[in-house]
């Protein structure tokens, strides 16, 4: 894959704790061998780098960084600030009570340094915030938002252009083909760079599933952001197969917990042919767009490596089997991956 599209764009995966760390010897040299840059789908977030205060925990990033050199592969470090998987101590004072403004933007600028500080020159880009928007373009009302309010946004990009200047940094969202989530992220986007902040591209989340999303309202958003001059880069790719139980909370909202129903987790004995056609035929018009906008997109990253590792077997409802990758269990290409190969060759 990162060769067939070379030219075009970067391929990428997002690598869990045994890529990483080599327990999964198969999908480390699956990884290495398929992708051209990689994003760490845990092991850079805030609960798990710094759980406690001014207590971080760098081993699997550091050994995801030097997995990286050692292979030339584009480094993508998720994520300086998000709603979720931040400890609760982050916004609170020694009393427990909500933290102050001043309180929450020290430890906010004291944890971008020390992280992006401490791979300077070595992480290539980062998103800095993730998710900061509802459905309805409006801001989500997160702890970020309710102590700091809404220019908590520009500090963390000004935190993160001081600490590494040569870093790209990047916004991150899910359901970015929605016009009215598009609308308040461009907004966003265009105060930052009206008042001279730093942010060199927007990334679209990508979780979808066979039905969507429509191509139009996505070449939309893609086409918003390239007017601004800014990349657009397509961060956490995958399209489940499975029937999602409720259409209106469809995007990737983690907090949704459904109880496990066997009519929503119809392929646990295996996926049928017909469906890993459509699979192959969602992902091929998917990049038929991509490539089509290649002047504008600088990566393409798939959220995991192979099936079986996949986050979407355990959400919305955990528990079922889901296909939503290129590589099957057995760490196999799919229909999906030959599907692609043969749009460039």
């Amino acid at each position: 894959m990162k060769d067939r599209y070379s030219e075009h764009f970067m391929i990428g995966a997002a690598v869990n704790t045994g890529h990483i760390m080599g327990t999964d010897a198969e999908g480390q040299a699956l990884v290495a061998a398929q992708f051209n840059t990689l994003t760490a789908e845990n092991d850079m977030k805030w609960e798990q780098i710094q759980p406690e205060p001014g207590q971080f925990d760098f081993r699997s990033a550091d050994a995801l960084v030097a997995f990286s050199e050692e292979n030339g592969i584009f480094v993508v470090g998720h994520t300086l600030l998000w709603h979720q998987q931040t400890p609760a101590w982050v916004f609170e004072d020694e009393n427990g009570k909500p933290a102050s403004r001043e309180l929450l933007l020290s430890r906010l600028k004291h944890h971008i340094e020390t992280v992006v500080g401490r791979y300077k020159g070595r992480v290539q880009g980062w998103d800095v915030v993730n998710e900061a928007f509802e459905e309805d373009g409006s801001w989500r009302k997160s702890k970020w938002f309710e102590i700091i309010g809404p220019d908590y946004i520009e500090q963390a990009f000004r935190y993160a252009a001081a600490a590494d200047p040569e870093a790209e940094l990047y916004y991150n969202d899910y359901n970015m083909f929605k016009a009215a989530k598009r609308s308040g992220v461009m907004s966003m986007v265009k105060a930052l760079l009206e008042k001279g902040v730093r942010i060199d591209g927007v990334g679209f989340q990508g979780h979808y599933g066979l039905g969507g999303p429509d191509l139009g309202n996505l070449e939309a958003s893609i086409l918003a952001v390239k007017e601004t001059g800014l990349q657009v880069m397509f961060t956490e790719l995958d399209i489940s197969v499975l029937p999602f139980p409720d259409q209106e909370k469809m995007g990737a909202d983690i907090s949704l917990d459904f109880e496990l129903q066997e009519e929503f987790n119809p392929y646990a004995a295996g996926l049928p042919a017909e469906v890993g056609k459509e699979l192959a035929d969602g992902y091929s018009r998917l990049f038929e767009l991509f490539l089509r906008h290649s002047e504008t997109i600088s990566r393409v990253t798939f959220w995991g490596v192979e099936d079986g590792s996949s986050w979407r077997n355990s959400w919305p409802m955990a528990g079922r089997t889901d296909y939503p990758l290129l590589f099957d269990r057995n760490y196999q290409p799919k229909q999906a991956f030959h599907a692609l190969v043969e749009l460039v060759k």
